[in-house]
C-alpha cells in the first residue's frame, strides 16, 4: 500500500482514492497519477510481509524459553526458519524449519537429541535451556513472489536470549596456609571466598558474626575486576614495642618465675584435674608426678598421650582492624564467571579466636543468598596415636594425628594447622631436627630410643598447642644380640679344653 500526505496536517488518503484525491486538491499532473497506480499495482504483485518478534526476559538455567515469530502478510507463506546467531553474527546456524509446501517441520539439531519443539506454525519451544544457549536468534519469513512463483520474498526478525546461571560452588579458604603461629608480631589474615559457575558474575560480601563487615575497597596491581576505589597497598603490620601497653599486658603473661605461663591445659580422660600437665621439657619427672607416685614397671607402663600446652601471642592489639577487600572475575570457557573475593585484617587472636566468618553471595537467579561459614579456631591439641601398640626393637613406628582433644573429629580446626614433629632432648632417628606432616614415621627402631619422649606441635595463625607422647621399645626375641655371640664363643673354648684334660688323665691312669 502507499500513502500520500494532504498539505493538511495529519489528513491520509490511500492511493485507491484516487477521483477522491483529486476532488480534494483540484488539480494534479498526469505524472503524479501514473506514479501513484504503478505503485499501487507493484503492491498489489508483491504483497506485503512484516516479522516482529517478542522480547524475552532472562531466563534461568534448566527452565523452558519459547520463541515467537510473529509476522503479517497477505502473500503465501513458503517456509519459517529460525537460526542461532553465533561469532558475533558472522555465522548462522539453523535450529528448526517448517516448510509450509509440504507442512512438515524438522530440526537442525539431532546430535542435541532434538532440544527444540514446534508449538506451532512460527514457534519453538526450548526446553531446559544452559548457558551456551545464550545469544541472539532470528526468525527468517518467506513468501512467494505473487508475480513469479519463482521467487521468495524474504523478513526477519531477531531477539536475543539471555540466559543467567547461579552460582553452583562457594568455598572459604585461608590465603597461605598453613602456617606459623607468630608469638611476638601482629600478621595479616586474608580470607578467600571463590564463587563458581555464575552468569553474570554475583556479588559476593563477607559478614561477621551476622554483620555486614565494613570494608575499604582497593584493586590489585595487575589484575582486572578488582574494587572501586584506587590501588592501596596493604595495612602494615603492627609492632610489640608500637605501644607501651602491649608491653605491660604482654608482661602479664609469665609465670612467677619469669617463663611463658600457660594459659591452657586439659588432659583427656582426666578431667581439669588430671595430673599430666607437665611442659615441653617436663621429661620423666613428670611423668611420675601424673602417676601419682606409682612407678610401673616398663612392660605395663601406660604413658598419657595428652601433655597439652596452648600459647596465645605476647602482643595486643589496641584498636578495632580495618578490613580490605578486593575481587576478580575470571570469564571461563562456558560463559560463566569465577569470582574471587579477599578480606584481609590485621589478625587479633584473642578477639578472632571463635569468630564466625561468612561468604555470602548474591545474584538475579537465586530468590535468596547463598552463604557459607567458618569459624575462626585455635587447634586444642592434637589426638595421637602409635602404631603398633606394643613395638619391639627393629619394628616401623608411626605416630599419627587422629583429630584434636577437644572438639568432635568432625569439627575441623580452621584455618588448617601446621603439624611439627620433634624428639625432646634430641634429633629425630633420621638426624633431622624437626619434621612437618600428620604423621611421624620411624624406621626400625633401635632399643635405645625406649623411654624417648616425642612433641607433636599443631599450629595455625591463631594459636600454638602442644601434645607429647613417650615411646616404649620392648625386646624382640626373634633378634639375638651381639652380645650374646660374644660370651659364647669363651664357654665353648673352656668346656673344649676341660674335656681334653679329663681324657688325658684317664688315658694315663688305665696305662
Amino acid at each position: 500500500m502507499v500513502w500520500i500526505t494532504q498539505s493538511r496536517t495529519g489528513e491520509h488518503v490511500n492511493a485507491y482514492g484516487v477521483w477522491d484525491l483529486l476532488s480534494n486538491m483540484g488539480k494534479m499532473t498526469v505524472f503524479s497519477l501514473c506514479f501513484l497506480v504503478c505503485t499501487n499495482l507493484l503492491d498489489l504483485a508483491v504483497g506485503y510481509l512484516t516479522v516482529t518478534i517478542e522480547p524475552l526476559p532472562p531466563v534461568v538455567v534448566g527452565e523452558t524459553v519459547t520463541l515467537k515469530c510473529n509476522f503479517k502478510t497477505d502473500g503465501r507463506l513458503r517456509e519459517i526458519v529460525w537460526y542461532r546467531v553465533t561469532e558475533g553474527g558472522t555465522i548462522k546456524q539453523k535450529i528448526f524449519t517448517y516448510d509450509a509446501m509440504f507442512n512438515t517441520n524438522y530440526s537442525h539439531m539431532e546430535d542435541y537429541r532434538r532440544r527444540e519443539d514446534l508449538v506451532y506454525q512460527s514457534t519453538v519451544r526450548l526446553p531446559e535451556v544452559r548457558i551456551s544457549d545464550n545469544g541472539p536468534y532470528e526468525c527468517h519469513v518467506g513468501i512467494y513472489d505473487r508475480a513469479t512463483r519463482e521467487k521468495v520474498v524474504l523478513a526477519s526478525g531477531n531477539v536475543f536470549l539471555t540466559v543467567m546461571s547461579p552460582p553452583n560452588n562457594i568455598s572459604v579458604l585461608a590465603e597461605n596456609t598453613p602456617a606459623r603461629f607468630s608469638r611476638y608480631q601482629a600478621q595479616n589474615f586474608t580470607l578467600v571466598c571463590t564463587a563458581k559457575g555464575g552468569k553474570p558474575a554475583p556479588t559476593v560480601y563477607f559478614k561477621r558474626d551476622g554483620e555486614l563487615i565494613e570494608v575499604i575497597s582497593y584493586s590489585v596491581p595487575g589484575e582486572e575486576g578488582g574494587g572501586s576505589a584506587a590501588v592501596r597497598g596493604s595495612r602494615p603490620l603492627l609492632g610489640r614495642d608500637a605501644d607501651e601497653t602491649k608491653l605491660q599486658k604482654s608482661l602479664s603473661l609469665l609465670g612467677p618465675d619469669g617463663r611463658p605461663g600457660r594459659l591452657y591445659t586439659e588432659s583427656p580422660g582426666r578431667g581439669e584435674g588430671g595430673g599430666a600437665r607437665a611442659g615441653a621439657g617436663a621429661g620423666g619427672g613428670s611423668h611420675a608426678a601424673g602417676q601419682m607416685g606409682h612407678e610401673p614397671s616398663p612392660a605395663t607402663e601406660v604413658i598419657p598421650e595428652t601433655v597439652v600446652s596452648r600459647e596465645f601471642p605476647r602482643w595486643v592489639q589496641s584498636s578495632d582492624p580495618l578490613y580490605y577487600f578486593s575481587h576478580t572475575h575470571a570469564p571461563q570457557s562456558d560463559g560463566s564467571v569465577t569470582v574471587t573475593a579477599r578480606l584481609t585484617w590485621t589478625l587479633n587472636p584473642q578477639v578472632d579466636n571463635d569468630a564466625l566468618f561468612s561468604c555470602e553471595v548474591k545474584h538475579p537467579a537465586l530468590s535468596m543468598p547463598m552463604q557459607t561459614e567458618v569459624i575462626l579456631a585455635a587447634p586444642k591439641g592434637p589426638k595421637l596415636l602409635m602404631t603398633p601398640t606394643r613395638a619391639k626393637v627393629g619394628d616401623t613406628v608411626r605416630i599419627t594425628v587422629q583429630g584434636f582433644q577437644v572438639g568432635s573429629p568432625v569439627n575441623e580446626v580452621f584455618p588448617e594447622p601446621l603439624f611439627t614433629w620433634t624428639r625432646v632432648g634430641g634429633r629425630l632417628l633420621d638426624g633431622s631436627s624437626e619434621r612437618a606432616g600428620k604423621e611421624l614415621v620411624l624406621e626400625r627402631v633401635p632399643a635405645e630410643l625406649n623411654g624417648s619422649m616425642y612433641r607433636c606441635t599443631a599450629q595455625n595463625p591463631l594459636g600454638s598447642t602442644d601434645t607429647h607422647t613417650r615411646l616404649i621399645v620392648f625386646e624382640n626375641p626373634n633378634m639375638q644380640g651381639p652380645a650374646d655371640n660374644i660370651s659364647a664363643a669363651p664357654r665353648v673354648g673352656v668346656m673344649g679344653l676341660t674335656w681334653m684334660i679329663l681324657t688325658f688323665t684317664l688315658t694315663v691312669e688305665m696305662t
